[in-house]
């Protein structure tokens, strides 16, 4: 069952090179807007943003993937209200919007508010009676960044409304009800990955998560590396539109392997082999695309049992692959991100770089010993300036838990 630990925040596990406000100071704040602006003490709750160590756009492919929840967090102030309304503030976008639950439609405006309303309306269509709410929101999840600030979103609201409804879901419903809010209410088809980490996650462990049965293992992150995740500072505006159809152009696949194979159903239940062997009449986008989730998916297995043997200098070696992959086979990289792994590549220490996230701008992902982390950052980020112009943020991070009830204390 949806089980909230409650904890006051301390200093955190992760430490960013530029963090706006730590995780103490933001819960704090929303406890505090929402007492300003209902008179009331609301409860408080968190669900974190991630980075995916290794397996990218394998996810919507009933593929497997490697995330770990990170110290990002959307936080949710919140408490019941008589009515069924939702009034909803947020800090970040200044801004106060108000729904009646029954009246929710899926009709994307491409605003915040469409991930909150998204989630409130699955939860009615799937007969989950929550109450109407009062809500104060912020989050610390940089936005645009492929860290998933969208499913921190849904996941903190899905926490808050349940815990002030008083109802028990299981995580794994919650995740799929966050999934299905952002498809049908942000038009992003995404698969169930990130919404599963923010509500799974656990301290100093990746998960290896099958998306398709969503069964998964907590893997320990060996405590001689830290995860950097260096931010571009870019997004090109095309990732939305390019994210939707790399997933179009994977059903093509599937729709053309099954006169072949027709028991398959994703591209998760072909072989190397057997792509090889009958992918050769696929027009060569298709193909490559397809290349990409087929060979993504073994890393994913072969990075796992890597983790298990602490063999970090193999599991760099696959993170490179993916890389490599992504860039050229999937095409989801761009000039930015291609130049913060070379970068990373050459620094001592780092044992792997890749890009993580949607693609095209954002972050990338990179295990670097622990006792080198100052000499990476310190080299990172003047190569990156020196040849952009750009100022990069990097985030020094330890995996952390997901969804949970934070306890403020009143003042």
């Amino acid at each position: 069952m949806l089980i909230f630990r409650v904890a006051i925040y301390a200093a955190g596990d992760m430490q960013p090179t530029r963090l706006p406000n730590n995780r103490h100071n933001d819960a704090q704040l929303v406890a505090e807007e929402f007492r300003r602006r209902h008179g009331a003490q609301g409860r408080v709750f968190a669900a974190p943003g991630r980075v995916n160590l290794i397996g990218e756009h394998t996810d919507y492919n009933d593929g497997f993937v490697m995330p770990a929840a990170i110290g990002f967090y959307t936080y949710i102030a919140a408490d019941a209200r008589d009515d069924d309304r939702l009034d909803i503030y947020s800090i970040d976008f200044r801004e106060n919007r108000e729904f009646i639950l029954d009246g929710l439609a899926p009709s994307p405006s491409r605003s915040w508010s469409d991930y909150v309303c998204g989630v409130a309306a699955v939860m009615r269509l799937r007969g989950i009676p929550i109450r109407g709410a009062n809500l104060v929101l912020k989050g610390n999840v940089p936005i645009g960044a492929g860290l998933s600030s969208s499913a921190a979103l849904e996941v903190a609201t899905a926490s808050a409304l349940l815990g002030v409804s008083g109802l028990d879901v299981q995580r794994r419903e919650v995740a799929s009800i966050c999934q299905r809010a952002e498809h049908d209410y942000a038009g992003t088809k995404c698969g169930i990955m990130d919404q599963f980490i923010s509500c799974f996650g656990e301290a100093n462990h990746a998960l290896l998560l099958d998306c398709r049965s969503l069964d998964y293992q907590s893997l320990g992150i060996s405590e001689q590396v830290r995860i950097v995740v260096c931010n571009t500072m870019v997004k090109h505006e095309l990732a939305s539109g390019e994210y939707n159809r790399r997933r179009a152009d994977c059903d093509a696949s599937v729709r053309f392997l099954k006169r072949f194979l027709p028991d398959i159903c994703a591209l998760r239940d072909v072989t190397i082999e057997q792509l090889a062997a009958y992918g050769a009449e696929m027009s060569n986008l298709v193909r490559r695309r397809s290349e990409h989730v087929v060979s993504e998916n073994a890393r994913v297995l072969e990075a796992a049992d890597a983790l298990r043997n602490h063999d970090l200098k193999r599991f760099g070696e696959l993170m490179a692959e993916s890389h490599a992959s992504l860039r050229d086979n999937y095409e989801v990289s761009c000039p930015e991100l291609d130049l913060m792994v070379d970068l990373a590549r050459r620094c001592r220490g780092a044992y792997g770089a890749r890009m993580t996230g949607g693609g095209f701008g954002g972050c990338t992902v990179n295990l670097v010993d622990a006792d080198a982390i100052e000499g990476f950052k310190t080299s990172v980020a003047h190569g990156y300036q020196q040849a952009t112009g750009l100022q990069p943020e990097i985030y020094v991070c330890a995996a952390a838990d997901g969804a949970h009830e934070i306890g403020i204390r009143s003042e």
